[in-house]
């Protein structure tokens, strides 16, 4: 299916597969979608993920103890989609895992699992030429990652690439929470407007009410990631639940999903 977002501010909510355990993510992933996400993020996790701050660090180190891989996100990715059908599901990984697997054959799995799309945060625009053929051969939606120092040109270069929606990046740096939006985050989405139609997500330091809301009223979307891997880290044993309510709280500024009819 299409990547689409049913309203406006839309939530795409990232999760680190694995942590604690295969089981769980499934728990979370279906609690948040509940709670009114409308893509998922599936993390695959990387020994080596230089684009993540210390909550997802942490969380993927945790997921790698318990020998999760490319290929059981996939599998999960399958079970996930048997139990929500209208859910944007994408494959948030490092590049280093796809190519252990095989470009093609990840496709391949991903599309057979019903996924659809993936964002692939260290391989560059210009280098994806491969990444790019296969991804469209199996009608995949590769998203790729916009930042504010990125030059009009480069940004209209990602935008060309792109299917299903643009991430812009509030910031540079790694993700994380914060406690304010940075000023650039507003012109980046504005910069962006210039050279596509596709729908902007904003992400990196998004972590409560008030941010979701301010973010809601100049982009698409808003992609919430280590507030909720920290939310699962803080609660331990009861993760499915304390994740589902603060999704829902995310939405107290703005329009609750509860009301909107898929």
């Amino acid at each position: 299916m299409p990547l689409t977002f049913y309203k406006k501010p839309a939530l795409v909510a990232y999760v680190t597969c694995g942590d604690p355990d295969l089981a769980t993510t499934r728990d979370i992933v279906l609690a948040v979608i509940e709670a009114g996400a409308d893509v998922i993020e599936l993390g695959v996790p990387f020994s080596d993920p230089v684009a993540d701050g210390p909550v997802i660090q942490r969380a993927s180190e945790r997921a790698l103890k318990q020998g999760t891989s490319l290929a059981q996100v996939l599998t999960l990715a399958a079970e996930i989609r048997e139990q929500a059908q209208s859910t944007g599901l994408i494959v948030f990984s490092y590049l280093n895992p796809i190519l252990c697997m095989g470009m093609e054959k990840f496709c391949k799995v991903a599309r057979a699992a019903g996924v659809d799309g993936a964002l692939v945060t260290d391989l560059p625009v210009e280098e994806a030429g491969e990444y790019l053929r296969a991804m469209r051969e199996h009608d995949l939606a590769p998203v790729f990652l916009a930042a504010p120092t990125s030059p009009d040109a480069r940004l209209r270069r990602i935008a060309e690439a792109s299917l299903g929606f643009v991430y812009a990046v509030s910031r540079t740096g790694v993700t994380g929470q914060r406690q304010q939006l940075a000023d650039d985050a507003r012109k980046l989405v504005q910069r962006l407007r210039r050279v596509t139609k596709l729908p902007i997500a904003l992400g990196f330091g998004i972590s409560n009410a008030e941010q979701f809301a301010e973010v809601g009223e100049f982009a698409d979307a808003v992609v919430v990631g280590s507030a909720i891997v920290d939310t699962i880290e803080r609660n331990r044993g009861g993760e499915a639940v304390a994740v589902g309510a603060f999704v829902r709280g995310l939405f107290a500024r703005s329009y609750h999903p509860a009301a909107y009819a898929r």
